[in-house]
């Protein structure tokens, strides 16, 4: 599934609320950094004009104070089905997935 619209989930009441869109439809994964934002990393496309499985390079930052994504560096190569591991030094690790044309990818990256 891709989506550009984004829901907070709030464990106290059970209950999910809309904050925002993406810069880029996507299903990403999600990495809660140690500064309170949100990387969210790579991805498949909604690319309706290709008819091909596109894994997303780009990734955004979600920032919970202010209720806005802003883009930020692109990985290395397009991912998805990937790993995104917060480190203890805050980078976060970002391993396999899916890459175009490529099939399953070993390799890794830090952001």
């Amino acid at each position: 599934m891709f989506a550009d619209w984004t829901e907070l989930y709030d464990p106290a009441t059970g209950t999910f609320s809309w904050t925002g869109s993406l810069n880029i439809a996507r299903s990403p994964r999600a990495s809660l950094l140690n500064n309170g934002t949100v990387l969210i990393a790579g991805g498949d496309c909604d690319c309706s004009s290709v008819l091909l499985y596109r894994p997303l390079a780009s990734a955004e930052v979600y920032d919970p104070a202010t209720a806005t994504f802003t883009l930020t560096g692109s990985m290395n190569r397009g991912r998805d089905g990937h790993t995104a591991t917060l480190l203890n030094n805050g980078l976060v690790l970002i391993t396999g997935g899916m890459v175009y044309l490529q099939g399953i990818d070993a390799s890794a990256e830090v952001y």
